[in-house]
């Protein structure tokens, strides 16, 4: 595989083999961004689970106390006095069986999906279009709740959903290269704290197999798995 002038170059900042602290990880991640564009830092979390296994999925929402730098779309299916409070507190797009109508007709310009329990027999029909998107409200993401407009003003601030992927490994964002060191250590440790909380009981042995931190354009910088979430800071 091909890379740049400027992978290259910044791939030579990275010691390939060395497992460095979450700091100096994301410290370097930050200067191997040389996009023109505000490059996305994002975590790879490789875990030792079995995502086959009902017992041992890892999934779960967090708000991180800096936001992810990304302006955040939300769609929010309600209606009567929920809609209106999902207007208030900012929804992008509010609707219930018109809004599902416009998302079966094509129409996916949003990037995070809410709805209250009342309205599940609708959104239900999109599982197919938002299933493999990630977009399906979940009640365990705290997508789908009475309180939707709590909902979209988390959405806002930076609440980001983590799952395992076929290859038990989370993939997540946490923010952009221009936040700094201590801003992306901050939501990295946010992150980090509520995927070890969620360890499921099934799970055995090493629970955070490797980590790794990558700019959008850059090459990966491998992490201290032994050292990670803000108890090892």
């Amino acid at each position: 595989m091909k890379h740049g002038k400027k992978y290259v170059e910044s791939a030579k900042l990275v010691e390939r083999t060395n497992l460095y602290s979450s700091e100096e990880a994301l410290e370097l991640a930050a200067k191997t961004a040389t996009a023109k564009f505000d490059e996305t830092i994002e975590v790879h979390i490789r875990l030792g689970v079995d995502s086959r296994h009902a017992d041992q999925q890892v999934r779960g929402a967090v708000v991180l106390p800096n936001g992810t730098g990304k302006n955040v779309r939300v769609a929010v299916f309600a209606k009567g006095d929920l809609a209106k409070a999902a207007e208030e507190a900012g929804a992008d797009i509010v609707g219930d069986a018109d809004l599902v109508s416009k998302i079966q007709g094509g129409w996916m310009d949003f990037d995070v999906a809410v709805a209250s329990p009342d309205m599940m027999g609708f959104v239900g029909r999109l599982g197919k279009v938002l299933g493999p998107r990630g977009l399906m409200p979940s009640p365990k993401a705290g997508t789908v709740t009475p309180d939707v407009a709590k909902a979209v003003t988390e959405a806002k601030a930076g609440k980001i959903e983590y799952r395992l992927d076929k290859s038990n490994i989370i993939h997540c964002p946490i923010g952009k290269a221009s936040f700094g060191t201590q801003k992306l250590l901050e939501n990295f440790n946010t992150l980090l704290d509520a995927v070890i909380k969620a360890k499921p009981a099934a799970a055995k042995g090493q629970y955070i197999k490797s980590c790794s931190v990558a700019s959008t354009m850059g090459p990966g910088i491998r992490i201290n798995p032994a050292k990670v979430g803000s108890e090892a800071v």
